[in-house]
């Protein structure tokens, strides 16, 4: 018997005593645990956690959106800009985008000055982005080899803590959870950014409603 097999009858003889019949969610699992460490203003601590991992973060109101996009695109000098099938017309200036349909190639998305994407989901504890693939947010290349992801959160998007964030997402997507710029450390501590994704990361926040938690 190899580890597989080992591992897979200990599995089969945990489930011994479950009835063939019962299914994965039938049985509520207690939580017990504290669900949210977030007070007061949700995307206030949003802006503030994502600015913590070198993020450049910027606010605007909704009808402000397009203008700040170009603004945050010129102050990078990024003029080749891809943008995914999805994502809302109104929110873009006036000029020319690049498509991801059909897909661009790795060499193609490597030329590219940036990607413009919305979100999934946003957590205000962890300052975190989670990009599903759903409208307005491509393909995992697309965001991941291009040096410069500039994306697009609405207030009413951002969940209090991880919790609320994973509830409000579809598992059986293809989940990216993005903390800030790609960074990393070596032996030394040096650190590098833009090995696993993009070295830049730029964050609007549309200011779409005003939350506060007790």
């Amino acid at each position: 018997m190899n580890t597989r097999d080992t591992v897979l009858a200990r599995i089969r003889a945990a489930l011994a005593d479950v009835p063939v019949e019962e299914e994965p969610d039938a049985t509520p699992v207690p939580r017990g645990y504290r669900r949210s460490h977030a007070t007061g203003d949700l995307t206030a601590l949003f802006a503030e956690r994502v600015g913590d991992y070198r993020a450049t973060v910027l606010r605007c109101a909704p009808d402000a959106l397009p203008e700040t996009i170009r603004a945050a695109l010129a102050a990078r000098g990024a003029t080749d800009v891809a943008v995914p099938d999805g994502f809302p017309p109104s929110w873009l200036p006036d000029r020319t985008w690049r498509s991801d349909r059909p897909p661009l190639t790795v060499a193609e998305l490597d030329t590219l000055d940036a990607a413009l994407t919305t979100v999934a989901v946003a957590i205000a504890v962890t300052g975190t982005i989670v990009l599903d693939g759903g409208p307005g947010q491509g393909r995992r290349a697309l965001t991941l080899v291009p040096d410069h992801h500039l994306c697009v959160v609405r207030a009413s998007q951002i969940a209090a803590d991880v919790p609320d964030g994973l509830a409000a997402l579809d598992p059986t997507r293809p989940l990216t959870f993005v903390s800030g710029p790609s960074a990393t450390s070596d032996i030394e501590l040096d650190r590098v950014e833009g090995v696993h994704g993009p070295r830049t990361l730029d964050v609007v926040i549309v200011d779409d409603l005003t939350r506060e938690l007790p």
